[in-house]
């Protein structure tokens, strides 16, 4: 069954670009933008990841939180993040995608005739309860943060 608006947000702990843990339930009290997509450092996730980074002051300056997650290693996040100086955290959603799954944000993929397995570019905004706020599954990667600042009313 999809998630829906107002329903709890699935927790979860995954590790950063650092190998350290981070937890959701981390974050009570704060907003949190959870971003879903598919690989660091190809064309349509570094618009999406410079997008929030160009952001970012707005962001911070209402206390929200932004974490990506994709199936990339540690490895592979810290290079995306030094590459273009992305000031939000990255997670590691491993194969075969708990986390992703439990937000419908991973499935069956079509490309170019082929079919596969892999990771959807979906965002979720959950709020200091840790309910689901806003869903956006229909991204559109180089403006998702200018459009999740507009829907709070916060640009």
């Amino acid at each position: 069954m999809a998630l829906q608006i107002g329903d709890a947000a699935p927790l979860f702990t995954l590790p950063d670009q650092n190998g350290k843990d981070v937890s959701l339930s981390d974050f009570r009290g704060t907003r949190v933008v959870l971003y879903f997509y598919p690989k660091d450092d190809t064309p349509g996730c570094t618009k999406e990841a410079c997008n929030f980074r160009d952001q970012w002051g707005a962001f911070e300056q209402h206390g929200i939180q932004v974490l990506g997650i994709s199936k990339d290693g540690a490895a592979s996040h810290a290079k995306f993040i030094a590459k273009y100086s992305l000031p939000f955290t990255l997670l590691t959603d491993a194969e075969p995608c708990p986390v992703a799954e439990s937000y419908g944000s991973y499935g069956l993929k079509k490309f170019m005739g082929r079919e596969y397995m892999g990771m959807m570019r979906h965002t979720f905004v959950v709020d200091g309860e840790g309910k689901i706020e806003k869903i956006y599954l229909k991204v559109k990667a180089e403006t998702m943060a200018d459009d999740i600042l507009g829907e709070l009313g916060l640009s």
